[in-house]
């Protein structure tokens, strides 16, 4: 989170930030709940203070190396569904990116 906060602040560039969103992978091993409550308790004498934190959380998307298929599935449900492959190569899931940020 910090990183985060810090990401935000530098490009927001001086202005007041109103929201984060930042897309959140089940595979990422963050914490959702933990990640909220680091913001609430880092944000306050930044620029994110009083902001709103929007948490996207994304599914496994995988890329097939036998048929070129990219899917999305559940976790543990990993066959391609084009060619029923289990050779799925992660293409997303495994992220914690800041997407955007909102400013005054």
């Amino acid at each position: 989170m910090e990183t985060l906060l810090r990401d935000a602040a530098a490009a927001a560039g001086g202005e007041k930030i109103r929201a984060l969103k930042v897309r959140v992978g089940p595979l990422s091993g963050v914490v959702v709940d933990a990640l909220r409550f680091a913001f609430e308790s880092m944000a306050p004498g930044t620029a994110a203070e009083g902001a709103r934190l929007d948490v996207v959380e994304t599914r496994p998307e995988f890329r097939c190396p036998d048929c070129g298929r990219l899917y999305e599935t559940p976790v543990g449900a990993y066959r391609c569904p084009g060619c029923g492959s289990a050779r799925g190569e992660l293409a997303a899931g495994n992220e914690m990116e800041l997407e955007s940020i909102e400013v005054q």
